[in-house]
């Protein structure tokens, strides 16, 4: 496996509105991701309150797909979008400007996402406890903050799906193959 590049974690406090505190691997804050939810209960958009930078809405787009959410900036620049292709799939689809990620289950058992690239493999780790709500995340290639960020949300929104182990398949596909060098 590739050295990880940077560790994150997260606390949560809040039941109906909850607060996402995001700290860097030296404990320092970065910021606040708020999650709403409508008269229903059902989680509408977020917003990340950075201690420095800009503050970004994940949204809901309109349609059926209950993982259909959006990235946008406070000038409404669009940068990512998710899409769950069918209601058994435990792959989550997300779409950006540049390559299209993969949020797929962790191989072993427990609660978490691995963020995975179509030719650079495992970009991240989302870990969470067994039944806490806090979870650490690292980084083992170069991803933007605000698109981790953004998978750590989806994630969030499935989270026990992502229990189980990945089936065979979903590793095969999630992780690219090495070539090996022929023999001189």
């Amino acid at each position: 496996m590739v050295d990880t590049l940077k560790t994150y974690s997260t606390r949560v406090s809040g039941i109906l509105r909850p607060r996402h505190t995001v700290l860097d691997g030296e404990g320092k804050e970065l910021g606040v991701l708020e999650v709403r939810r409508n008269r229903l209960g059902i989680i509408v958009n977020a917003l990340w309150k950075p201690a420095k930078g800009e503050v970004l809405e994940f949204r809901r787009d309109p349609g059926l797909l209950r993982a259909q959410f959006a990235c946008w900036t406070e000038a409404r620049e669009w940068l990512g979008s998710s899409i769950r292709p069918g209601v058994a799939k435990r792959t989550i689809e997300m779409w950006t400007g540049g390559k299209p990620l993969r949020l797929v289950p962790r191989i072993e058992f427990g609660r978490g996402w691995r963020i995975v690239g179509a030719k650079s493999g495992v970009v991240a780790k989302i870990a969470h406890g067994l039944f806490g709500r806090s979870a650490k995340i690292e980084t083992y290639r170069k991803i933007d903050f605000e698109l981790l960020l953004f998978a750590y949300f989806i994630g969030g929104l499935a989270l026990w799906e992502s229990a189980l182990p990945t089936s065979v398949e979903s590793v095969d596909r999630a992780t690219p193959q090495v070539k090996k060098k022929a023999a001189a």
